[in-house]
């Protein structure tokens, strides 16, 4: 999920395969004339499904599902510009997809998507998407009543921000997906997107859940899960803008989640400020002071004071100097918790075949979860890239890492 979009980038589409055992990919453009935005995400999407584990007729069952949601800008060519400047990945491309790790499990595979994407104005993107959620609600006989009830909140007539609503679709076996939004909380101004947050959760129940949030620069995402989960959540993002790795330490709120020292270290690992995830030498913290880190505060039973679930996102694309970097990274996290890589490498693999450090912002950020009662999860973003490649870094990682006393 893009925050702060707009970074410069290049136009360009990723190359062809190569298999070799170096994993090294050739530059060779492949040809666009007959491509389309839905075709291209939805054949990386096949082959996604495939290294997931899911099966040919799942795969092809979601693959329809996404030229469905995606709507007539499914089939705009390739060869044009993005329909819109959509927020949702730093090329536009309004699809992107995730993969959740977890220690001796399969993979999850996720899909964001803006239904709305390409629409004249915000407005009518918030109320596309609106009815493209409540169309699969109609499809897999879930019930859109919660979010129902927070249209008037979330959908103003003049709406204001970068985005209006998105679609998250979890894959699991069956060919019926889980299904998510992501409303914006600045719709009827950011200065009122804190009462937004707090009118919403007390709207469903969450009377103590505002005050249990840390504080946090912006209110980013209000999110809802719909539909068949086993605990459905309410989620709230929070940008932290020029944070050390001691102060992202201290915003989880959860019971039993995972202790400061532990955060400190995903934190360091992924910022590139210790490759092995020890203390900064003689107490300095350098900052994330480029795009802002996140931090998601879920909530699942109404009368719960404080939340339960947590996770710490970094957007290791601005602080590493090309995607090899950014997956090493995520790989030292892997090892970490004793998550088998080869579905990591192998989606980067489905989704393009170019050099790593050809580009960055393929990885796009690394969360660190924890849920109460279920083990800890590590998710990695991955983008579409169908319009741009971003180019790599040059010289050193682009941290301004400016130390503070730890």
């Amino acid at each position: 999920m893009s925050v702060d979009a707009g970074l410069p980038h290049r136009p360009g589409a990723p190359g062809r395969l190569d298999t070799r055992p170096s994993g090294r990919v050739s530059s060779c453009p492949p040809p666009r004339d007959a491509e389309t935005l839905g075709g291209h995400t939805a054949r990386q999407l096949l082959r996604l499904c495939e290294t997931a584990g899911l099966s040919g007729p799942d795969s092809a069952s979601y693959a329809r599902t996404l030229l469905t949601a995606l709507g007539p800008v499914g089939e705009r060519p390739l060869d044009l510009p993005s329909p819109d400047d959509s927020f949702l990945s730093d090329d536009h491309t309004p699809v992107e997809f995730s993969l959740a790790l977890t220690p001796g499990a399969a993979p999850t595979l996720r899909v964001v998507l803006e239904p709305g994407c390409g629409a004249p104005d915000l407005a009518r993107n918030g109320h596309t998407g609106l009815e493209a959620v409540r169309a699969m609600g109609r499809r897999w006989g879930f019930d859109t009543g919660r979010l129902d009830q927070l249209e008037d909140l979330f959908f103003p007539s003049d709406p204001q921000g970068p985005f209006a609503l998105w679609c998250a679709l979890e894959m699991v076996p069956g060919g019926i997906p889980r299904v998510k939004v992501y409303l914006n909380p600045a719709a009827s101004g950011q200065e009122r997107s804190a009462a937004t947050v707090r009118k919403a959760l007390r709207r469903l129940g969450h009377r103590r859940a505002f005050a249990a949030l840390p504080e946090g620069d912006r209110h980013l995402f209000f999110a809802l899960d719909l539909g068949e989960w086993d605990e459905p959540r309410v989620k709230v993002y929070l940008a932290h803008h020029d944070m050390s790795a001691a102060e992202a330490a201290r915003l989880s709120r959860v019971d039993g989640g995972p202790g400061p020292a532990e955060i400190a270290s995903f934190f360091r690992t992924m910022a590139g400020h210790d490759a092995d995830g020890t203390e900064p030498r003689e107490g300095r913290d350098p900052r994330l002071d480029l795009r802002p880190v996140q931090s998601c505060h879920a909530f699942t039973e109404t009368a719960a004071e404080r939340p339960s679930g947590f996770t710490l996102y970094i957007p290791v694309r601005d602080y590493a100097r090309h995607d090899g970097e950014a997956l090493d990274r995520a790989l030292a996290v892997l090892g970490r918790y004793g998550i088998d890589p080869a579905p990591l490498l192998s989606s980067l693999s489905a989704v393009t075949p170019r050099r790593l450090r050809d580009g960055v912002g393929l990885v796009a950020y690394v969360g660190l979860a924890h849920q109460v009662g279920r083990p800890t999860r590590v998710t990695t973003y991955i983008s579409s890239e169908a319009y741009a490649v971003r180019p790599p870094a040059v010289g050193a990682a682009p941290s301004r890492r400016r130390p503070t006393a730890g």
